[in-house]
């Protein structure tokens, strides 16, 4: 007699995962010259940003790959959130170098801009022609990433956020063609970093994870990575940032920012990211802040349709939800969420940050049509961006 077995549908969904090769650990920045000349390159446009530059990290991967034998050109005009322009002067050092492959070093900025010159490298034209989901035809040269933030996930997704500063705001770009082939993770890199700086990426992993996992296109894989993301950043965020030299806790930081990435570069981001993205290219705020500051509002907005989504990660932050009602869950998640979020220094309001109510209808706007809003679990529609927006103010 056989016993009945009914699969979750989740389970059985068809599903594309992707990710590049990935090593993980103490020195690994220091691999880049190997895995540079295992493909192929001979001359490496090296895709970097002045703070990371003068933190020493720039000039560890450029000695690899000299060591390796090729011969590496520097690129370094990245702003914090990468112009369209940046990305064509990148491809104008990359092609009078005869460049072939590139290496980049850095958080997000630099590696958005190093996948914007690739893009263009291959497909010709201008970055914000690709915006959008699978407008990338032509794959791009050899990429390979060494992150120096916990927090953007850029070395691993297939996602390159660009800003066009003439309409202010940030387009998306999202793409299987746009994942690196390597990415070399080294907690080390961590070390270095500005406090705050560190609190906004941490945190941008955090709502990584979170959206990952309340997307409407998550899957049993991505689960596993996003609640992976949460055990690791939620409890060791705080105590990174009090002890920037302690390595095993950046360490965990660092492995929860790429299980974050994993999640969400399989199964999408939401609300709260689309938001960001349109309020980050409107006011040149950090990325992780913005996400940092539009969470709550988010959460609560998601709530009534994907409670036990949320109560799933609740648990994972090791919230003793025993007993409460869905109301009192909902109000201990959130309280969970500020309190990190204050702990961590990010206690700026919208309106401190020089956002105004007369800027809420263009940022909702640009919002909408952000991809990510795509996978948000409650449709939104402009007048509920518009109220969410109001509420961060």
């Amino acid at each position: 007699m056989g016993f009945a077995f009914e699969p979750r549908s989740v389970q059985l969904e068809l599903r594309k995962f992707v990710a590049p090769e990935i090593v993980f650990g103490l020195h690994a920045r220091k691999l880049a010259g190997q895995y540079a000349k295992n493909l192929g390159a001979r001359h490496v446009l090296l895709v970097t940003d002045p703070g990371v530059v003068a933190a020493g990290w720039a000039g560890d991967v450029s000695t690899s790959l000299t060591e390796a034998g090729l011969r590496p050109a520097v690129f370094s005009g990245v702003s914090a959130n990468p112009r369209d322009y940046e990305v064509m002067k990148g491809l104008e050092a990359y092609r009078a170098q005869s460049c072939d492959a590139i290496v980049a070093v850095g958080g997000g900025s630099p590696i958005d801009c190093a996948k914007g010159i690739g893009i263009v490298a291959s497909n010709g034209g201008s970055i914000l022609d690709f915006e959008g989901v699978d407008q990338v035809p032509v794959p791009m040269p050899p990429l390979i990433c060494v992150p120096t933030t916990g927090g953007t996930s850029a070395d691993i997704s297939q996602f390159a956020i660009i800003s066009d500063p003439e309409e202010r705001y940030k387009a998306a770009i999202i793409s299987k063609a746009v994942v690196p082939d390597v990415s070399l993770v080294d907690p080390a890199t961590l070390t270095t970093m500005d406090p705050f700086l560190a609190a906004c990426t941490a945190f941008d992993a955090l709502v990584h994870g979170i959206e990952a996992f309340v997307s409407n296109a998550c899957s049993s894989l991505t689960d596993i990575h996003a609640l992976a993301a949460i055990r690791l950043i939620y409890p060791n965020l705080l105590r990174s940032l009090r002890e920037p030299a302690n390595l095993p806790l950046r360490g965990e930081v660092m492995l929860g920012s790429l299980e974050a990435g994993l999640a969400f570069s399989n199964a999408s981001l939401g609300a709260v990211h689309a938001m960001a993205h349109s309020l980050g290219g409107m006011s040149d705020l950090a990325h992780g802040e913005c996400n940092a500051l539009l969470l709550e509002h988010v959460l609560a907005f998601n709530y009534p349709v994907a409670s036990e989504r949320y109560e799933r990660l609740g648990d994972a932050m090791n919230l003793d939800l025993r007993g409460m009602t869905r109301q009192e869950k909902e109000a201990a998640i959130l309280a969970a969420v500020v309190a990190l979020r204050e702990q961590a220094g990010i206690t700026a309001t919208l309106r401190q940050r020089g956002v105004h109510r007369t800027d809420i209808p263009e940022l909702a706007e640009h919002a909408l049509s952000d991809p990510c809003v795509i996978t948000n679990p409650r449709p939104v529609n402009r007048r509920d961006l518009e109220v969410i927006y109001e509420e961060a103010l």
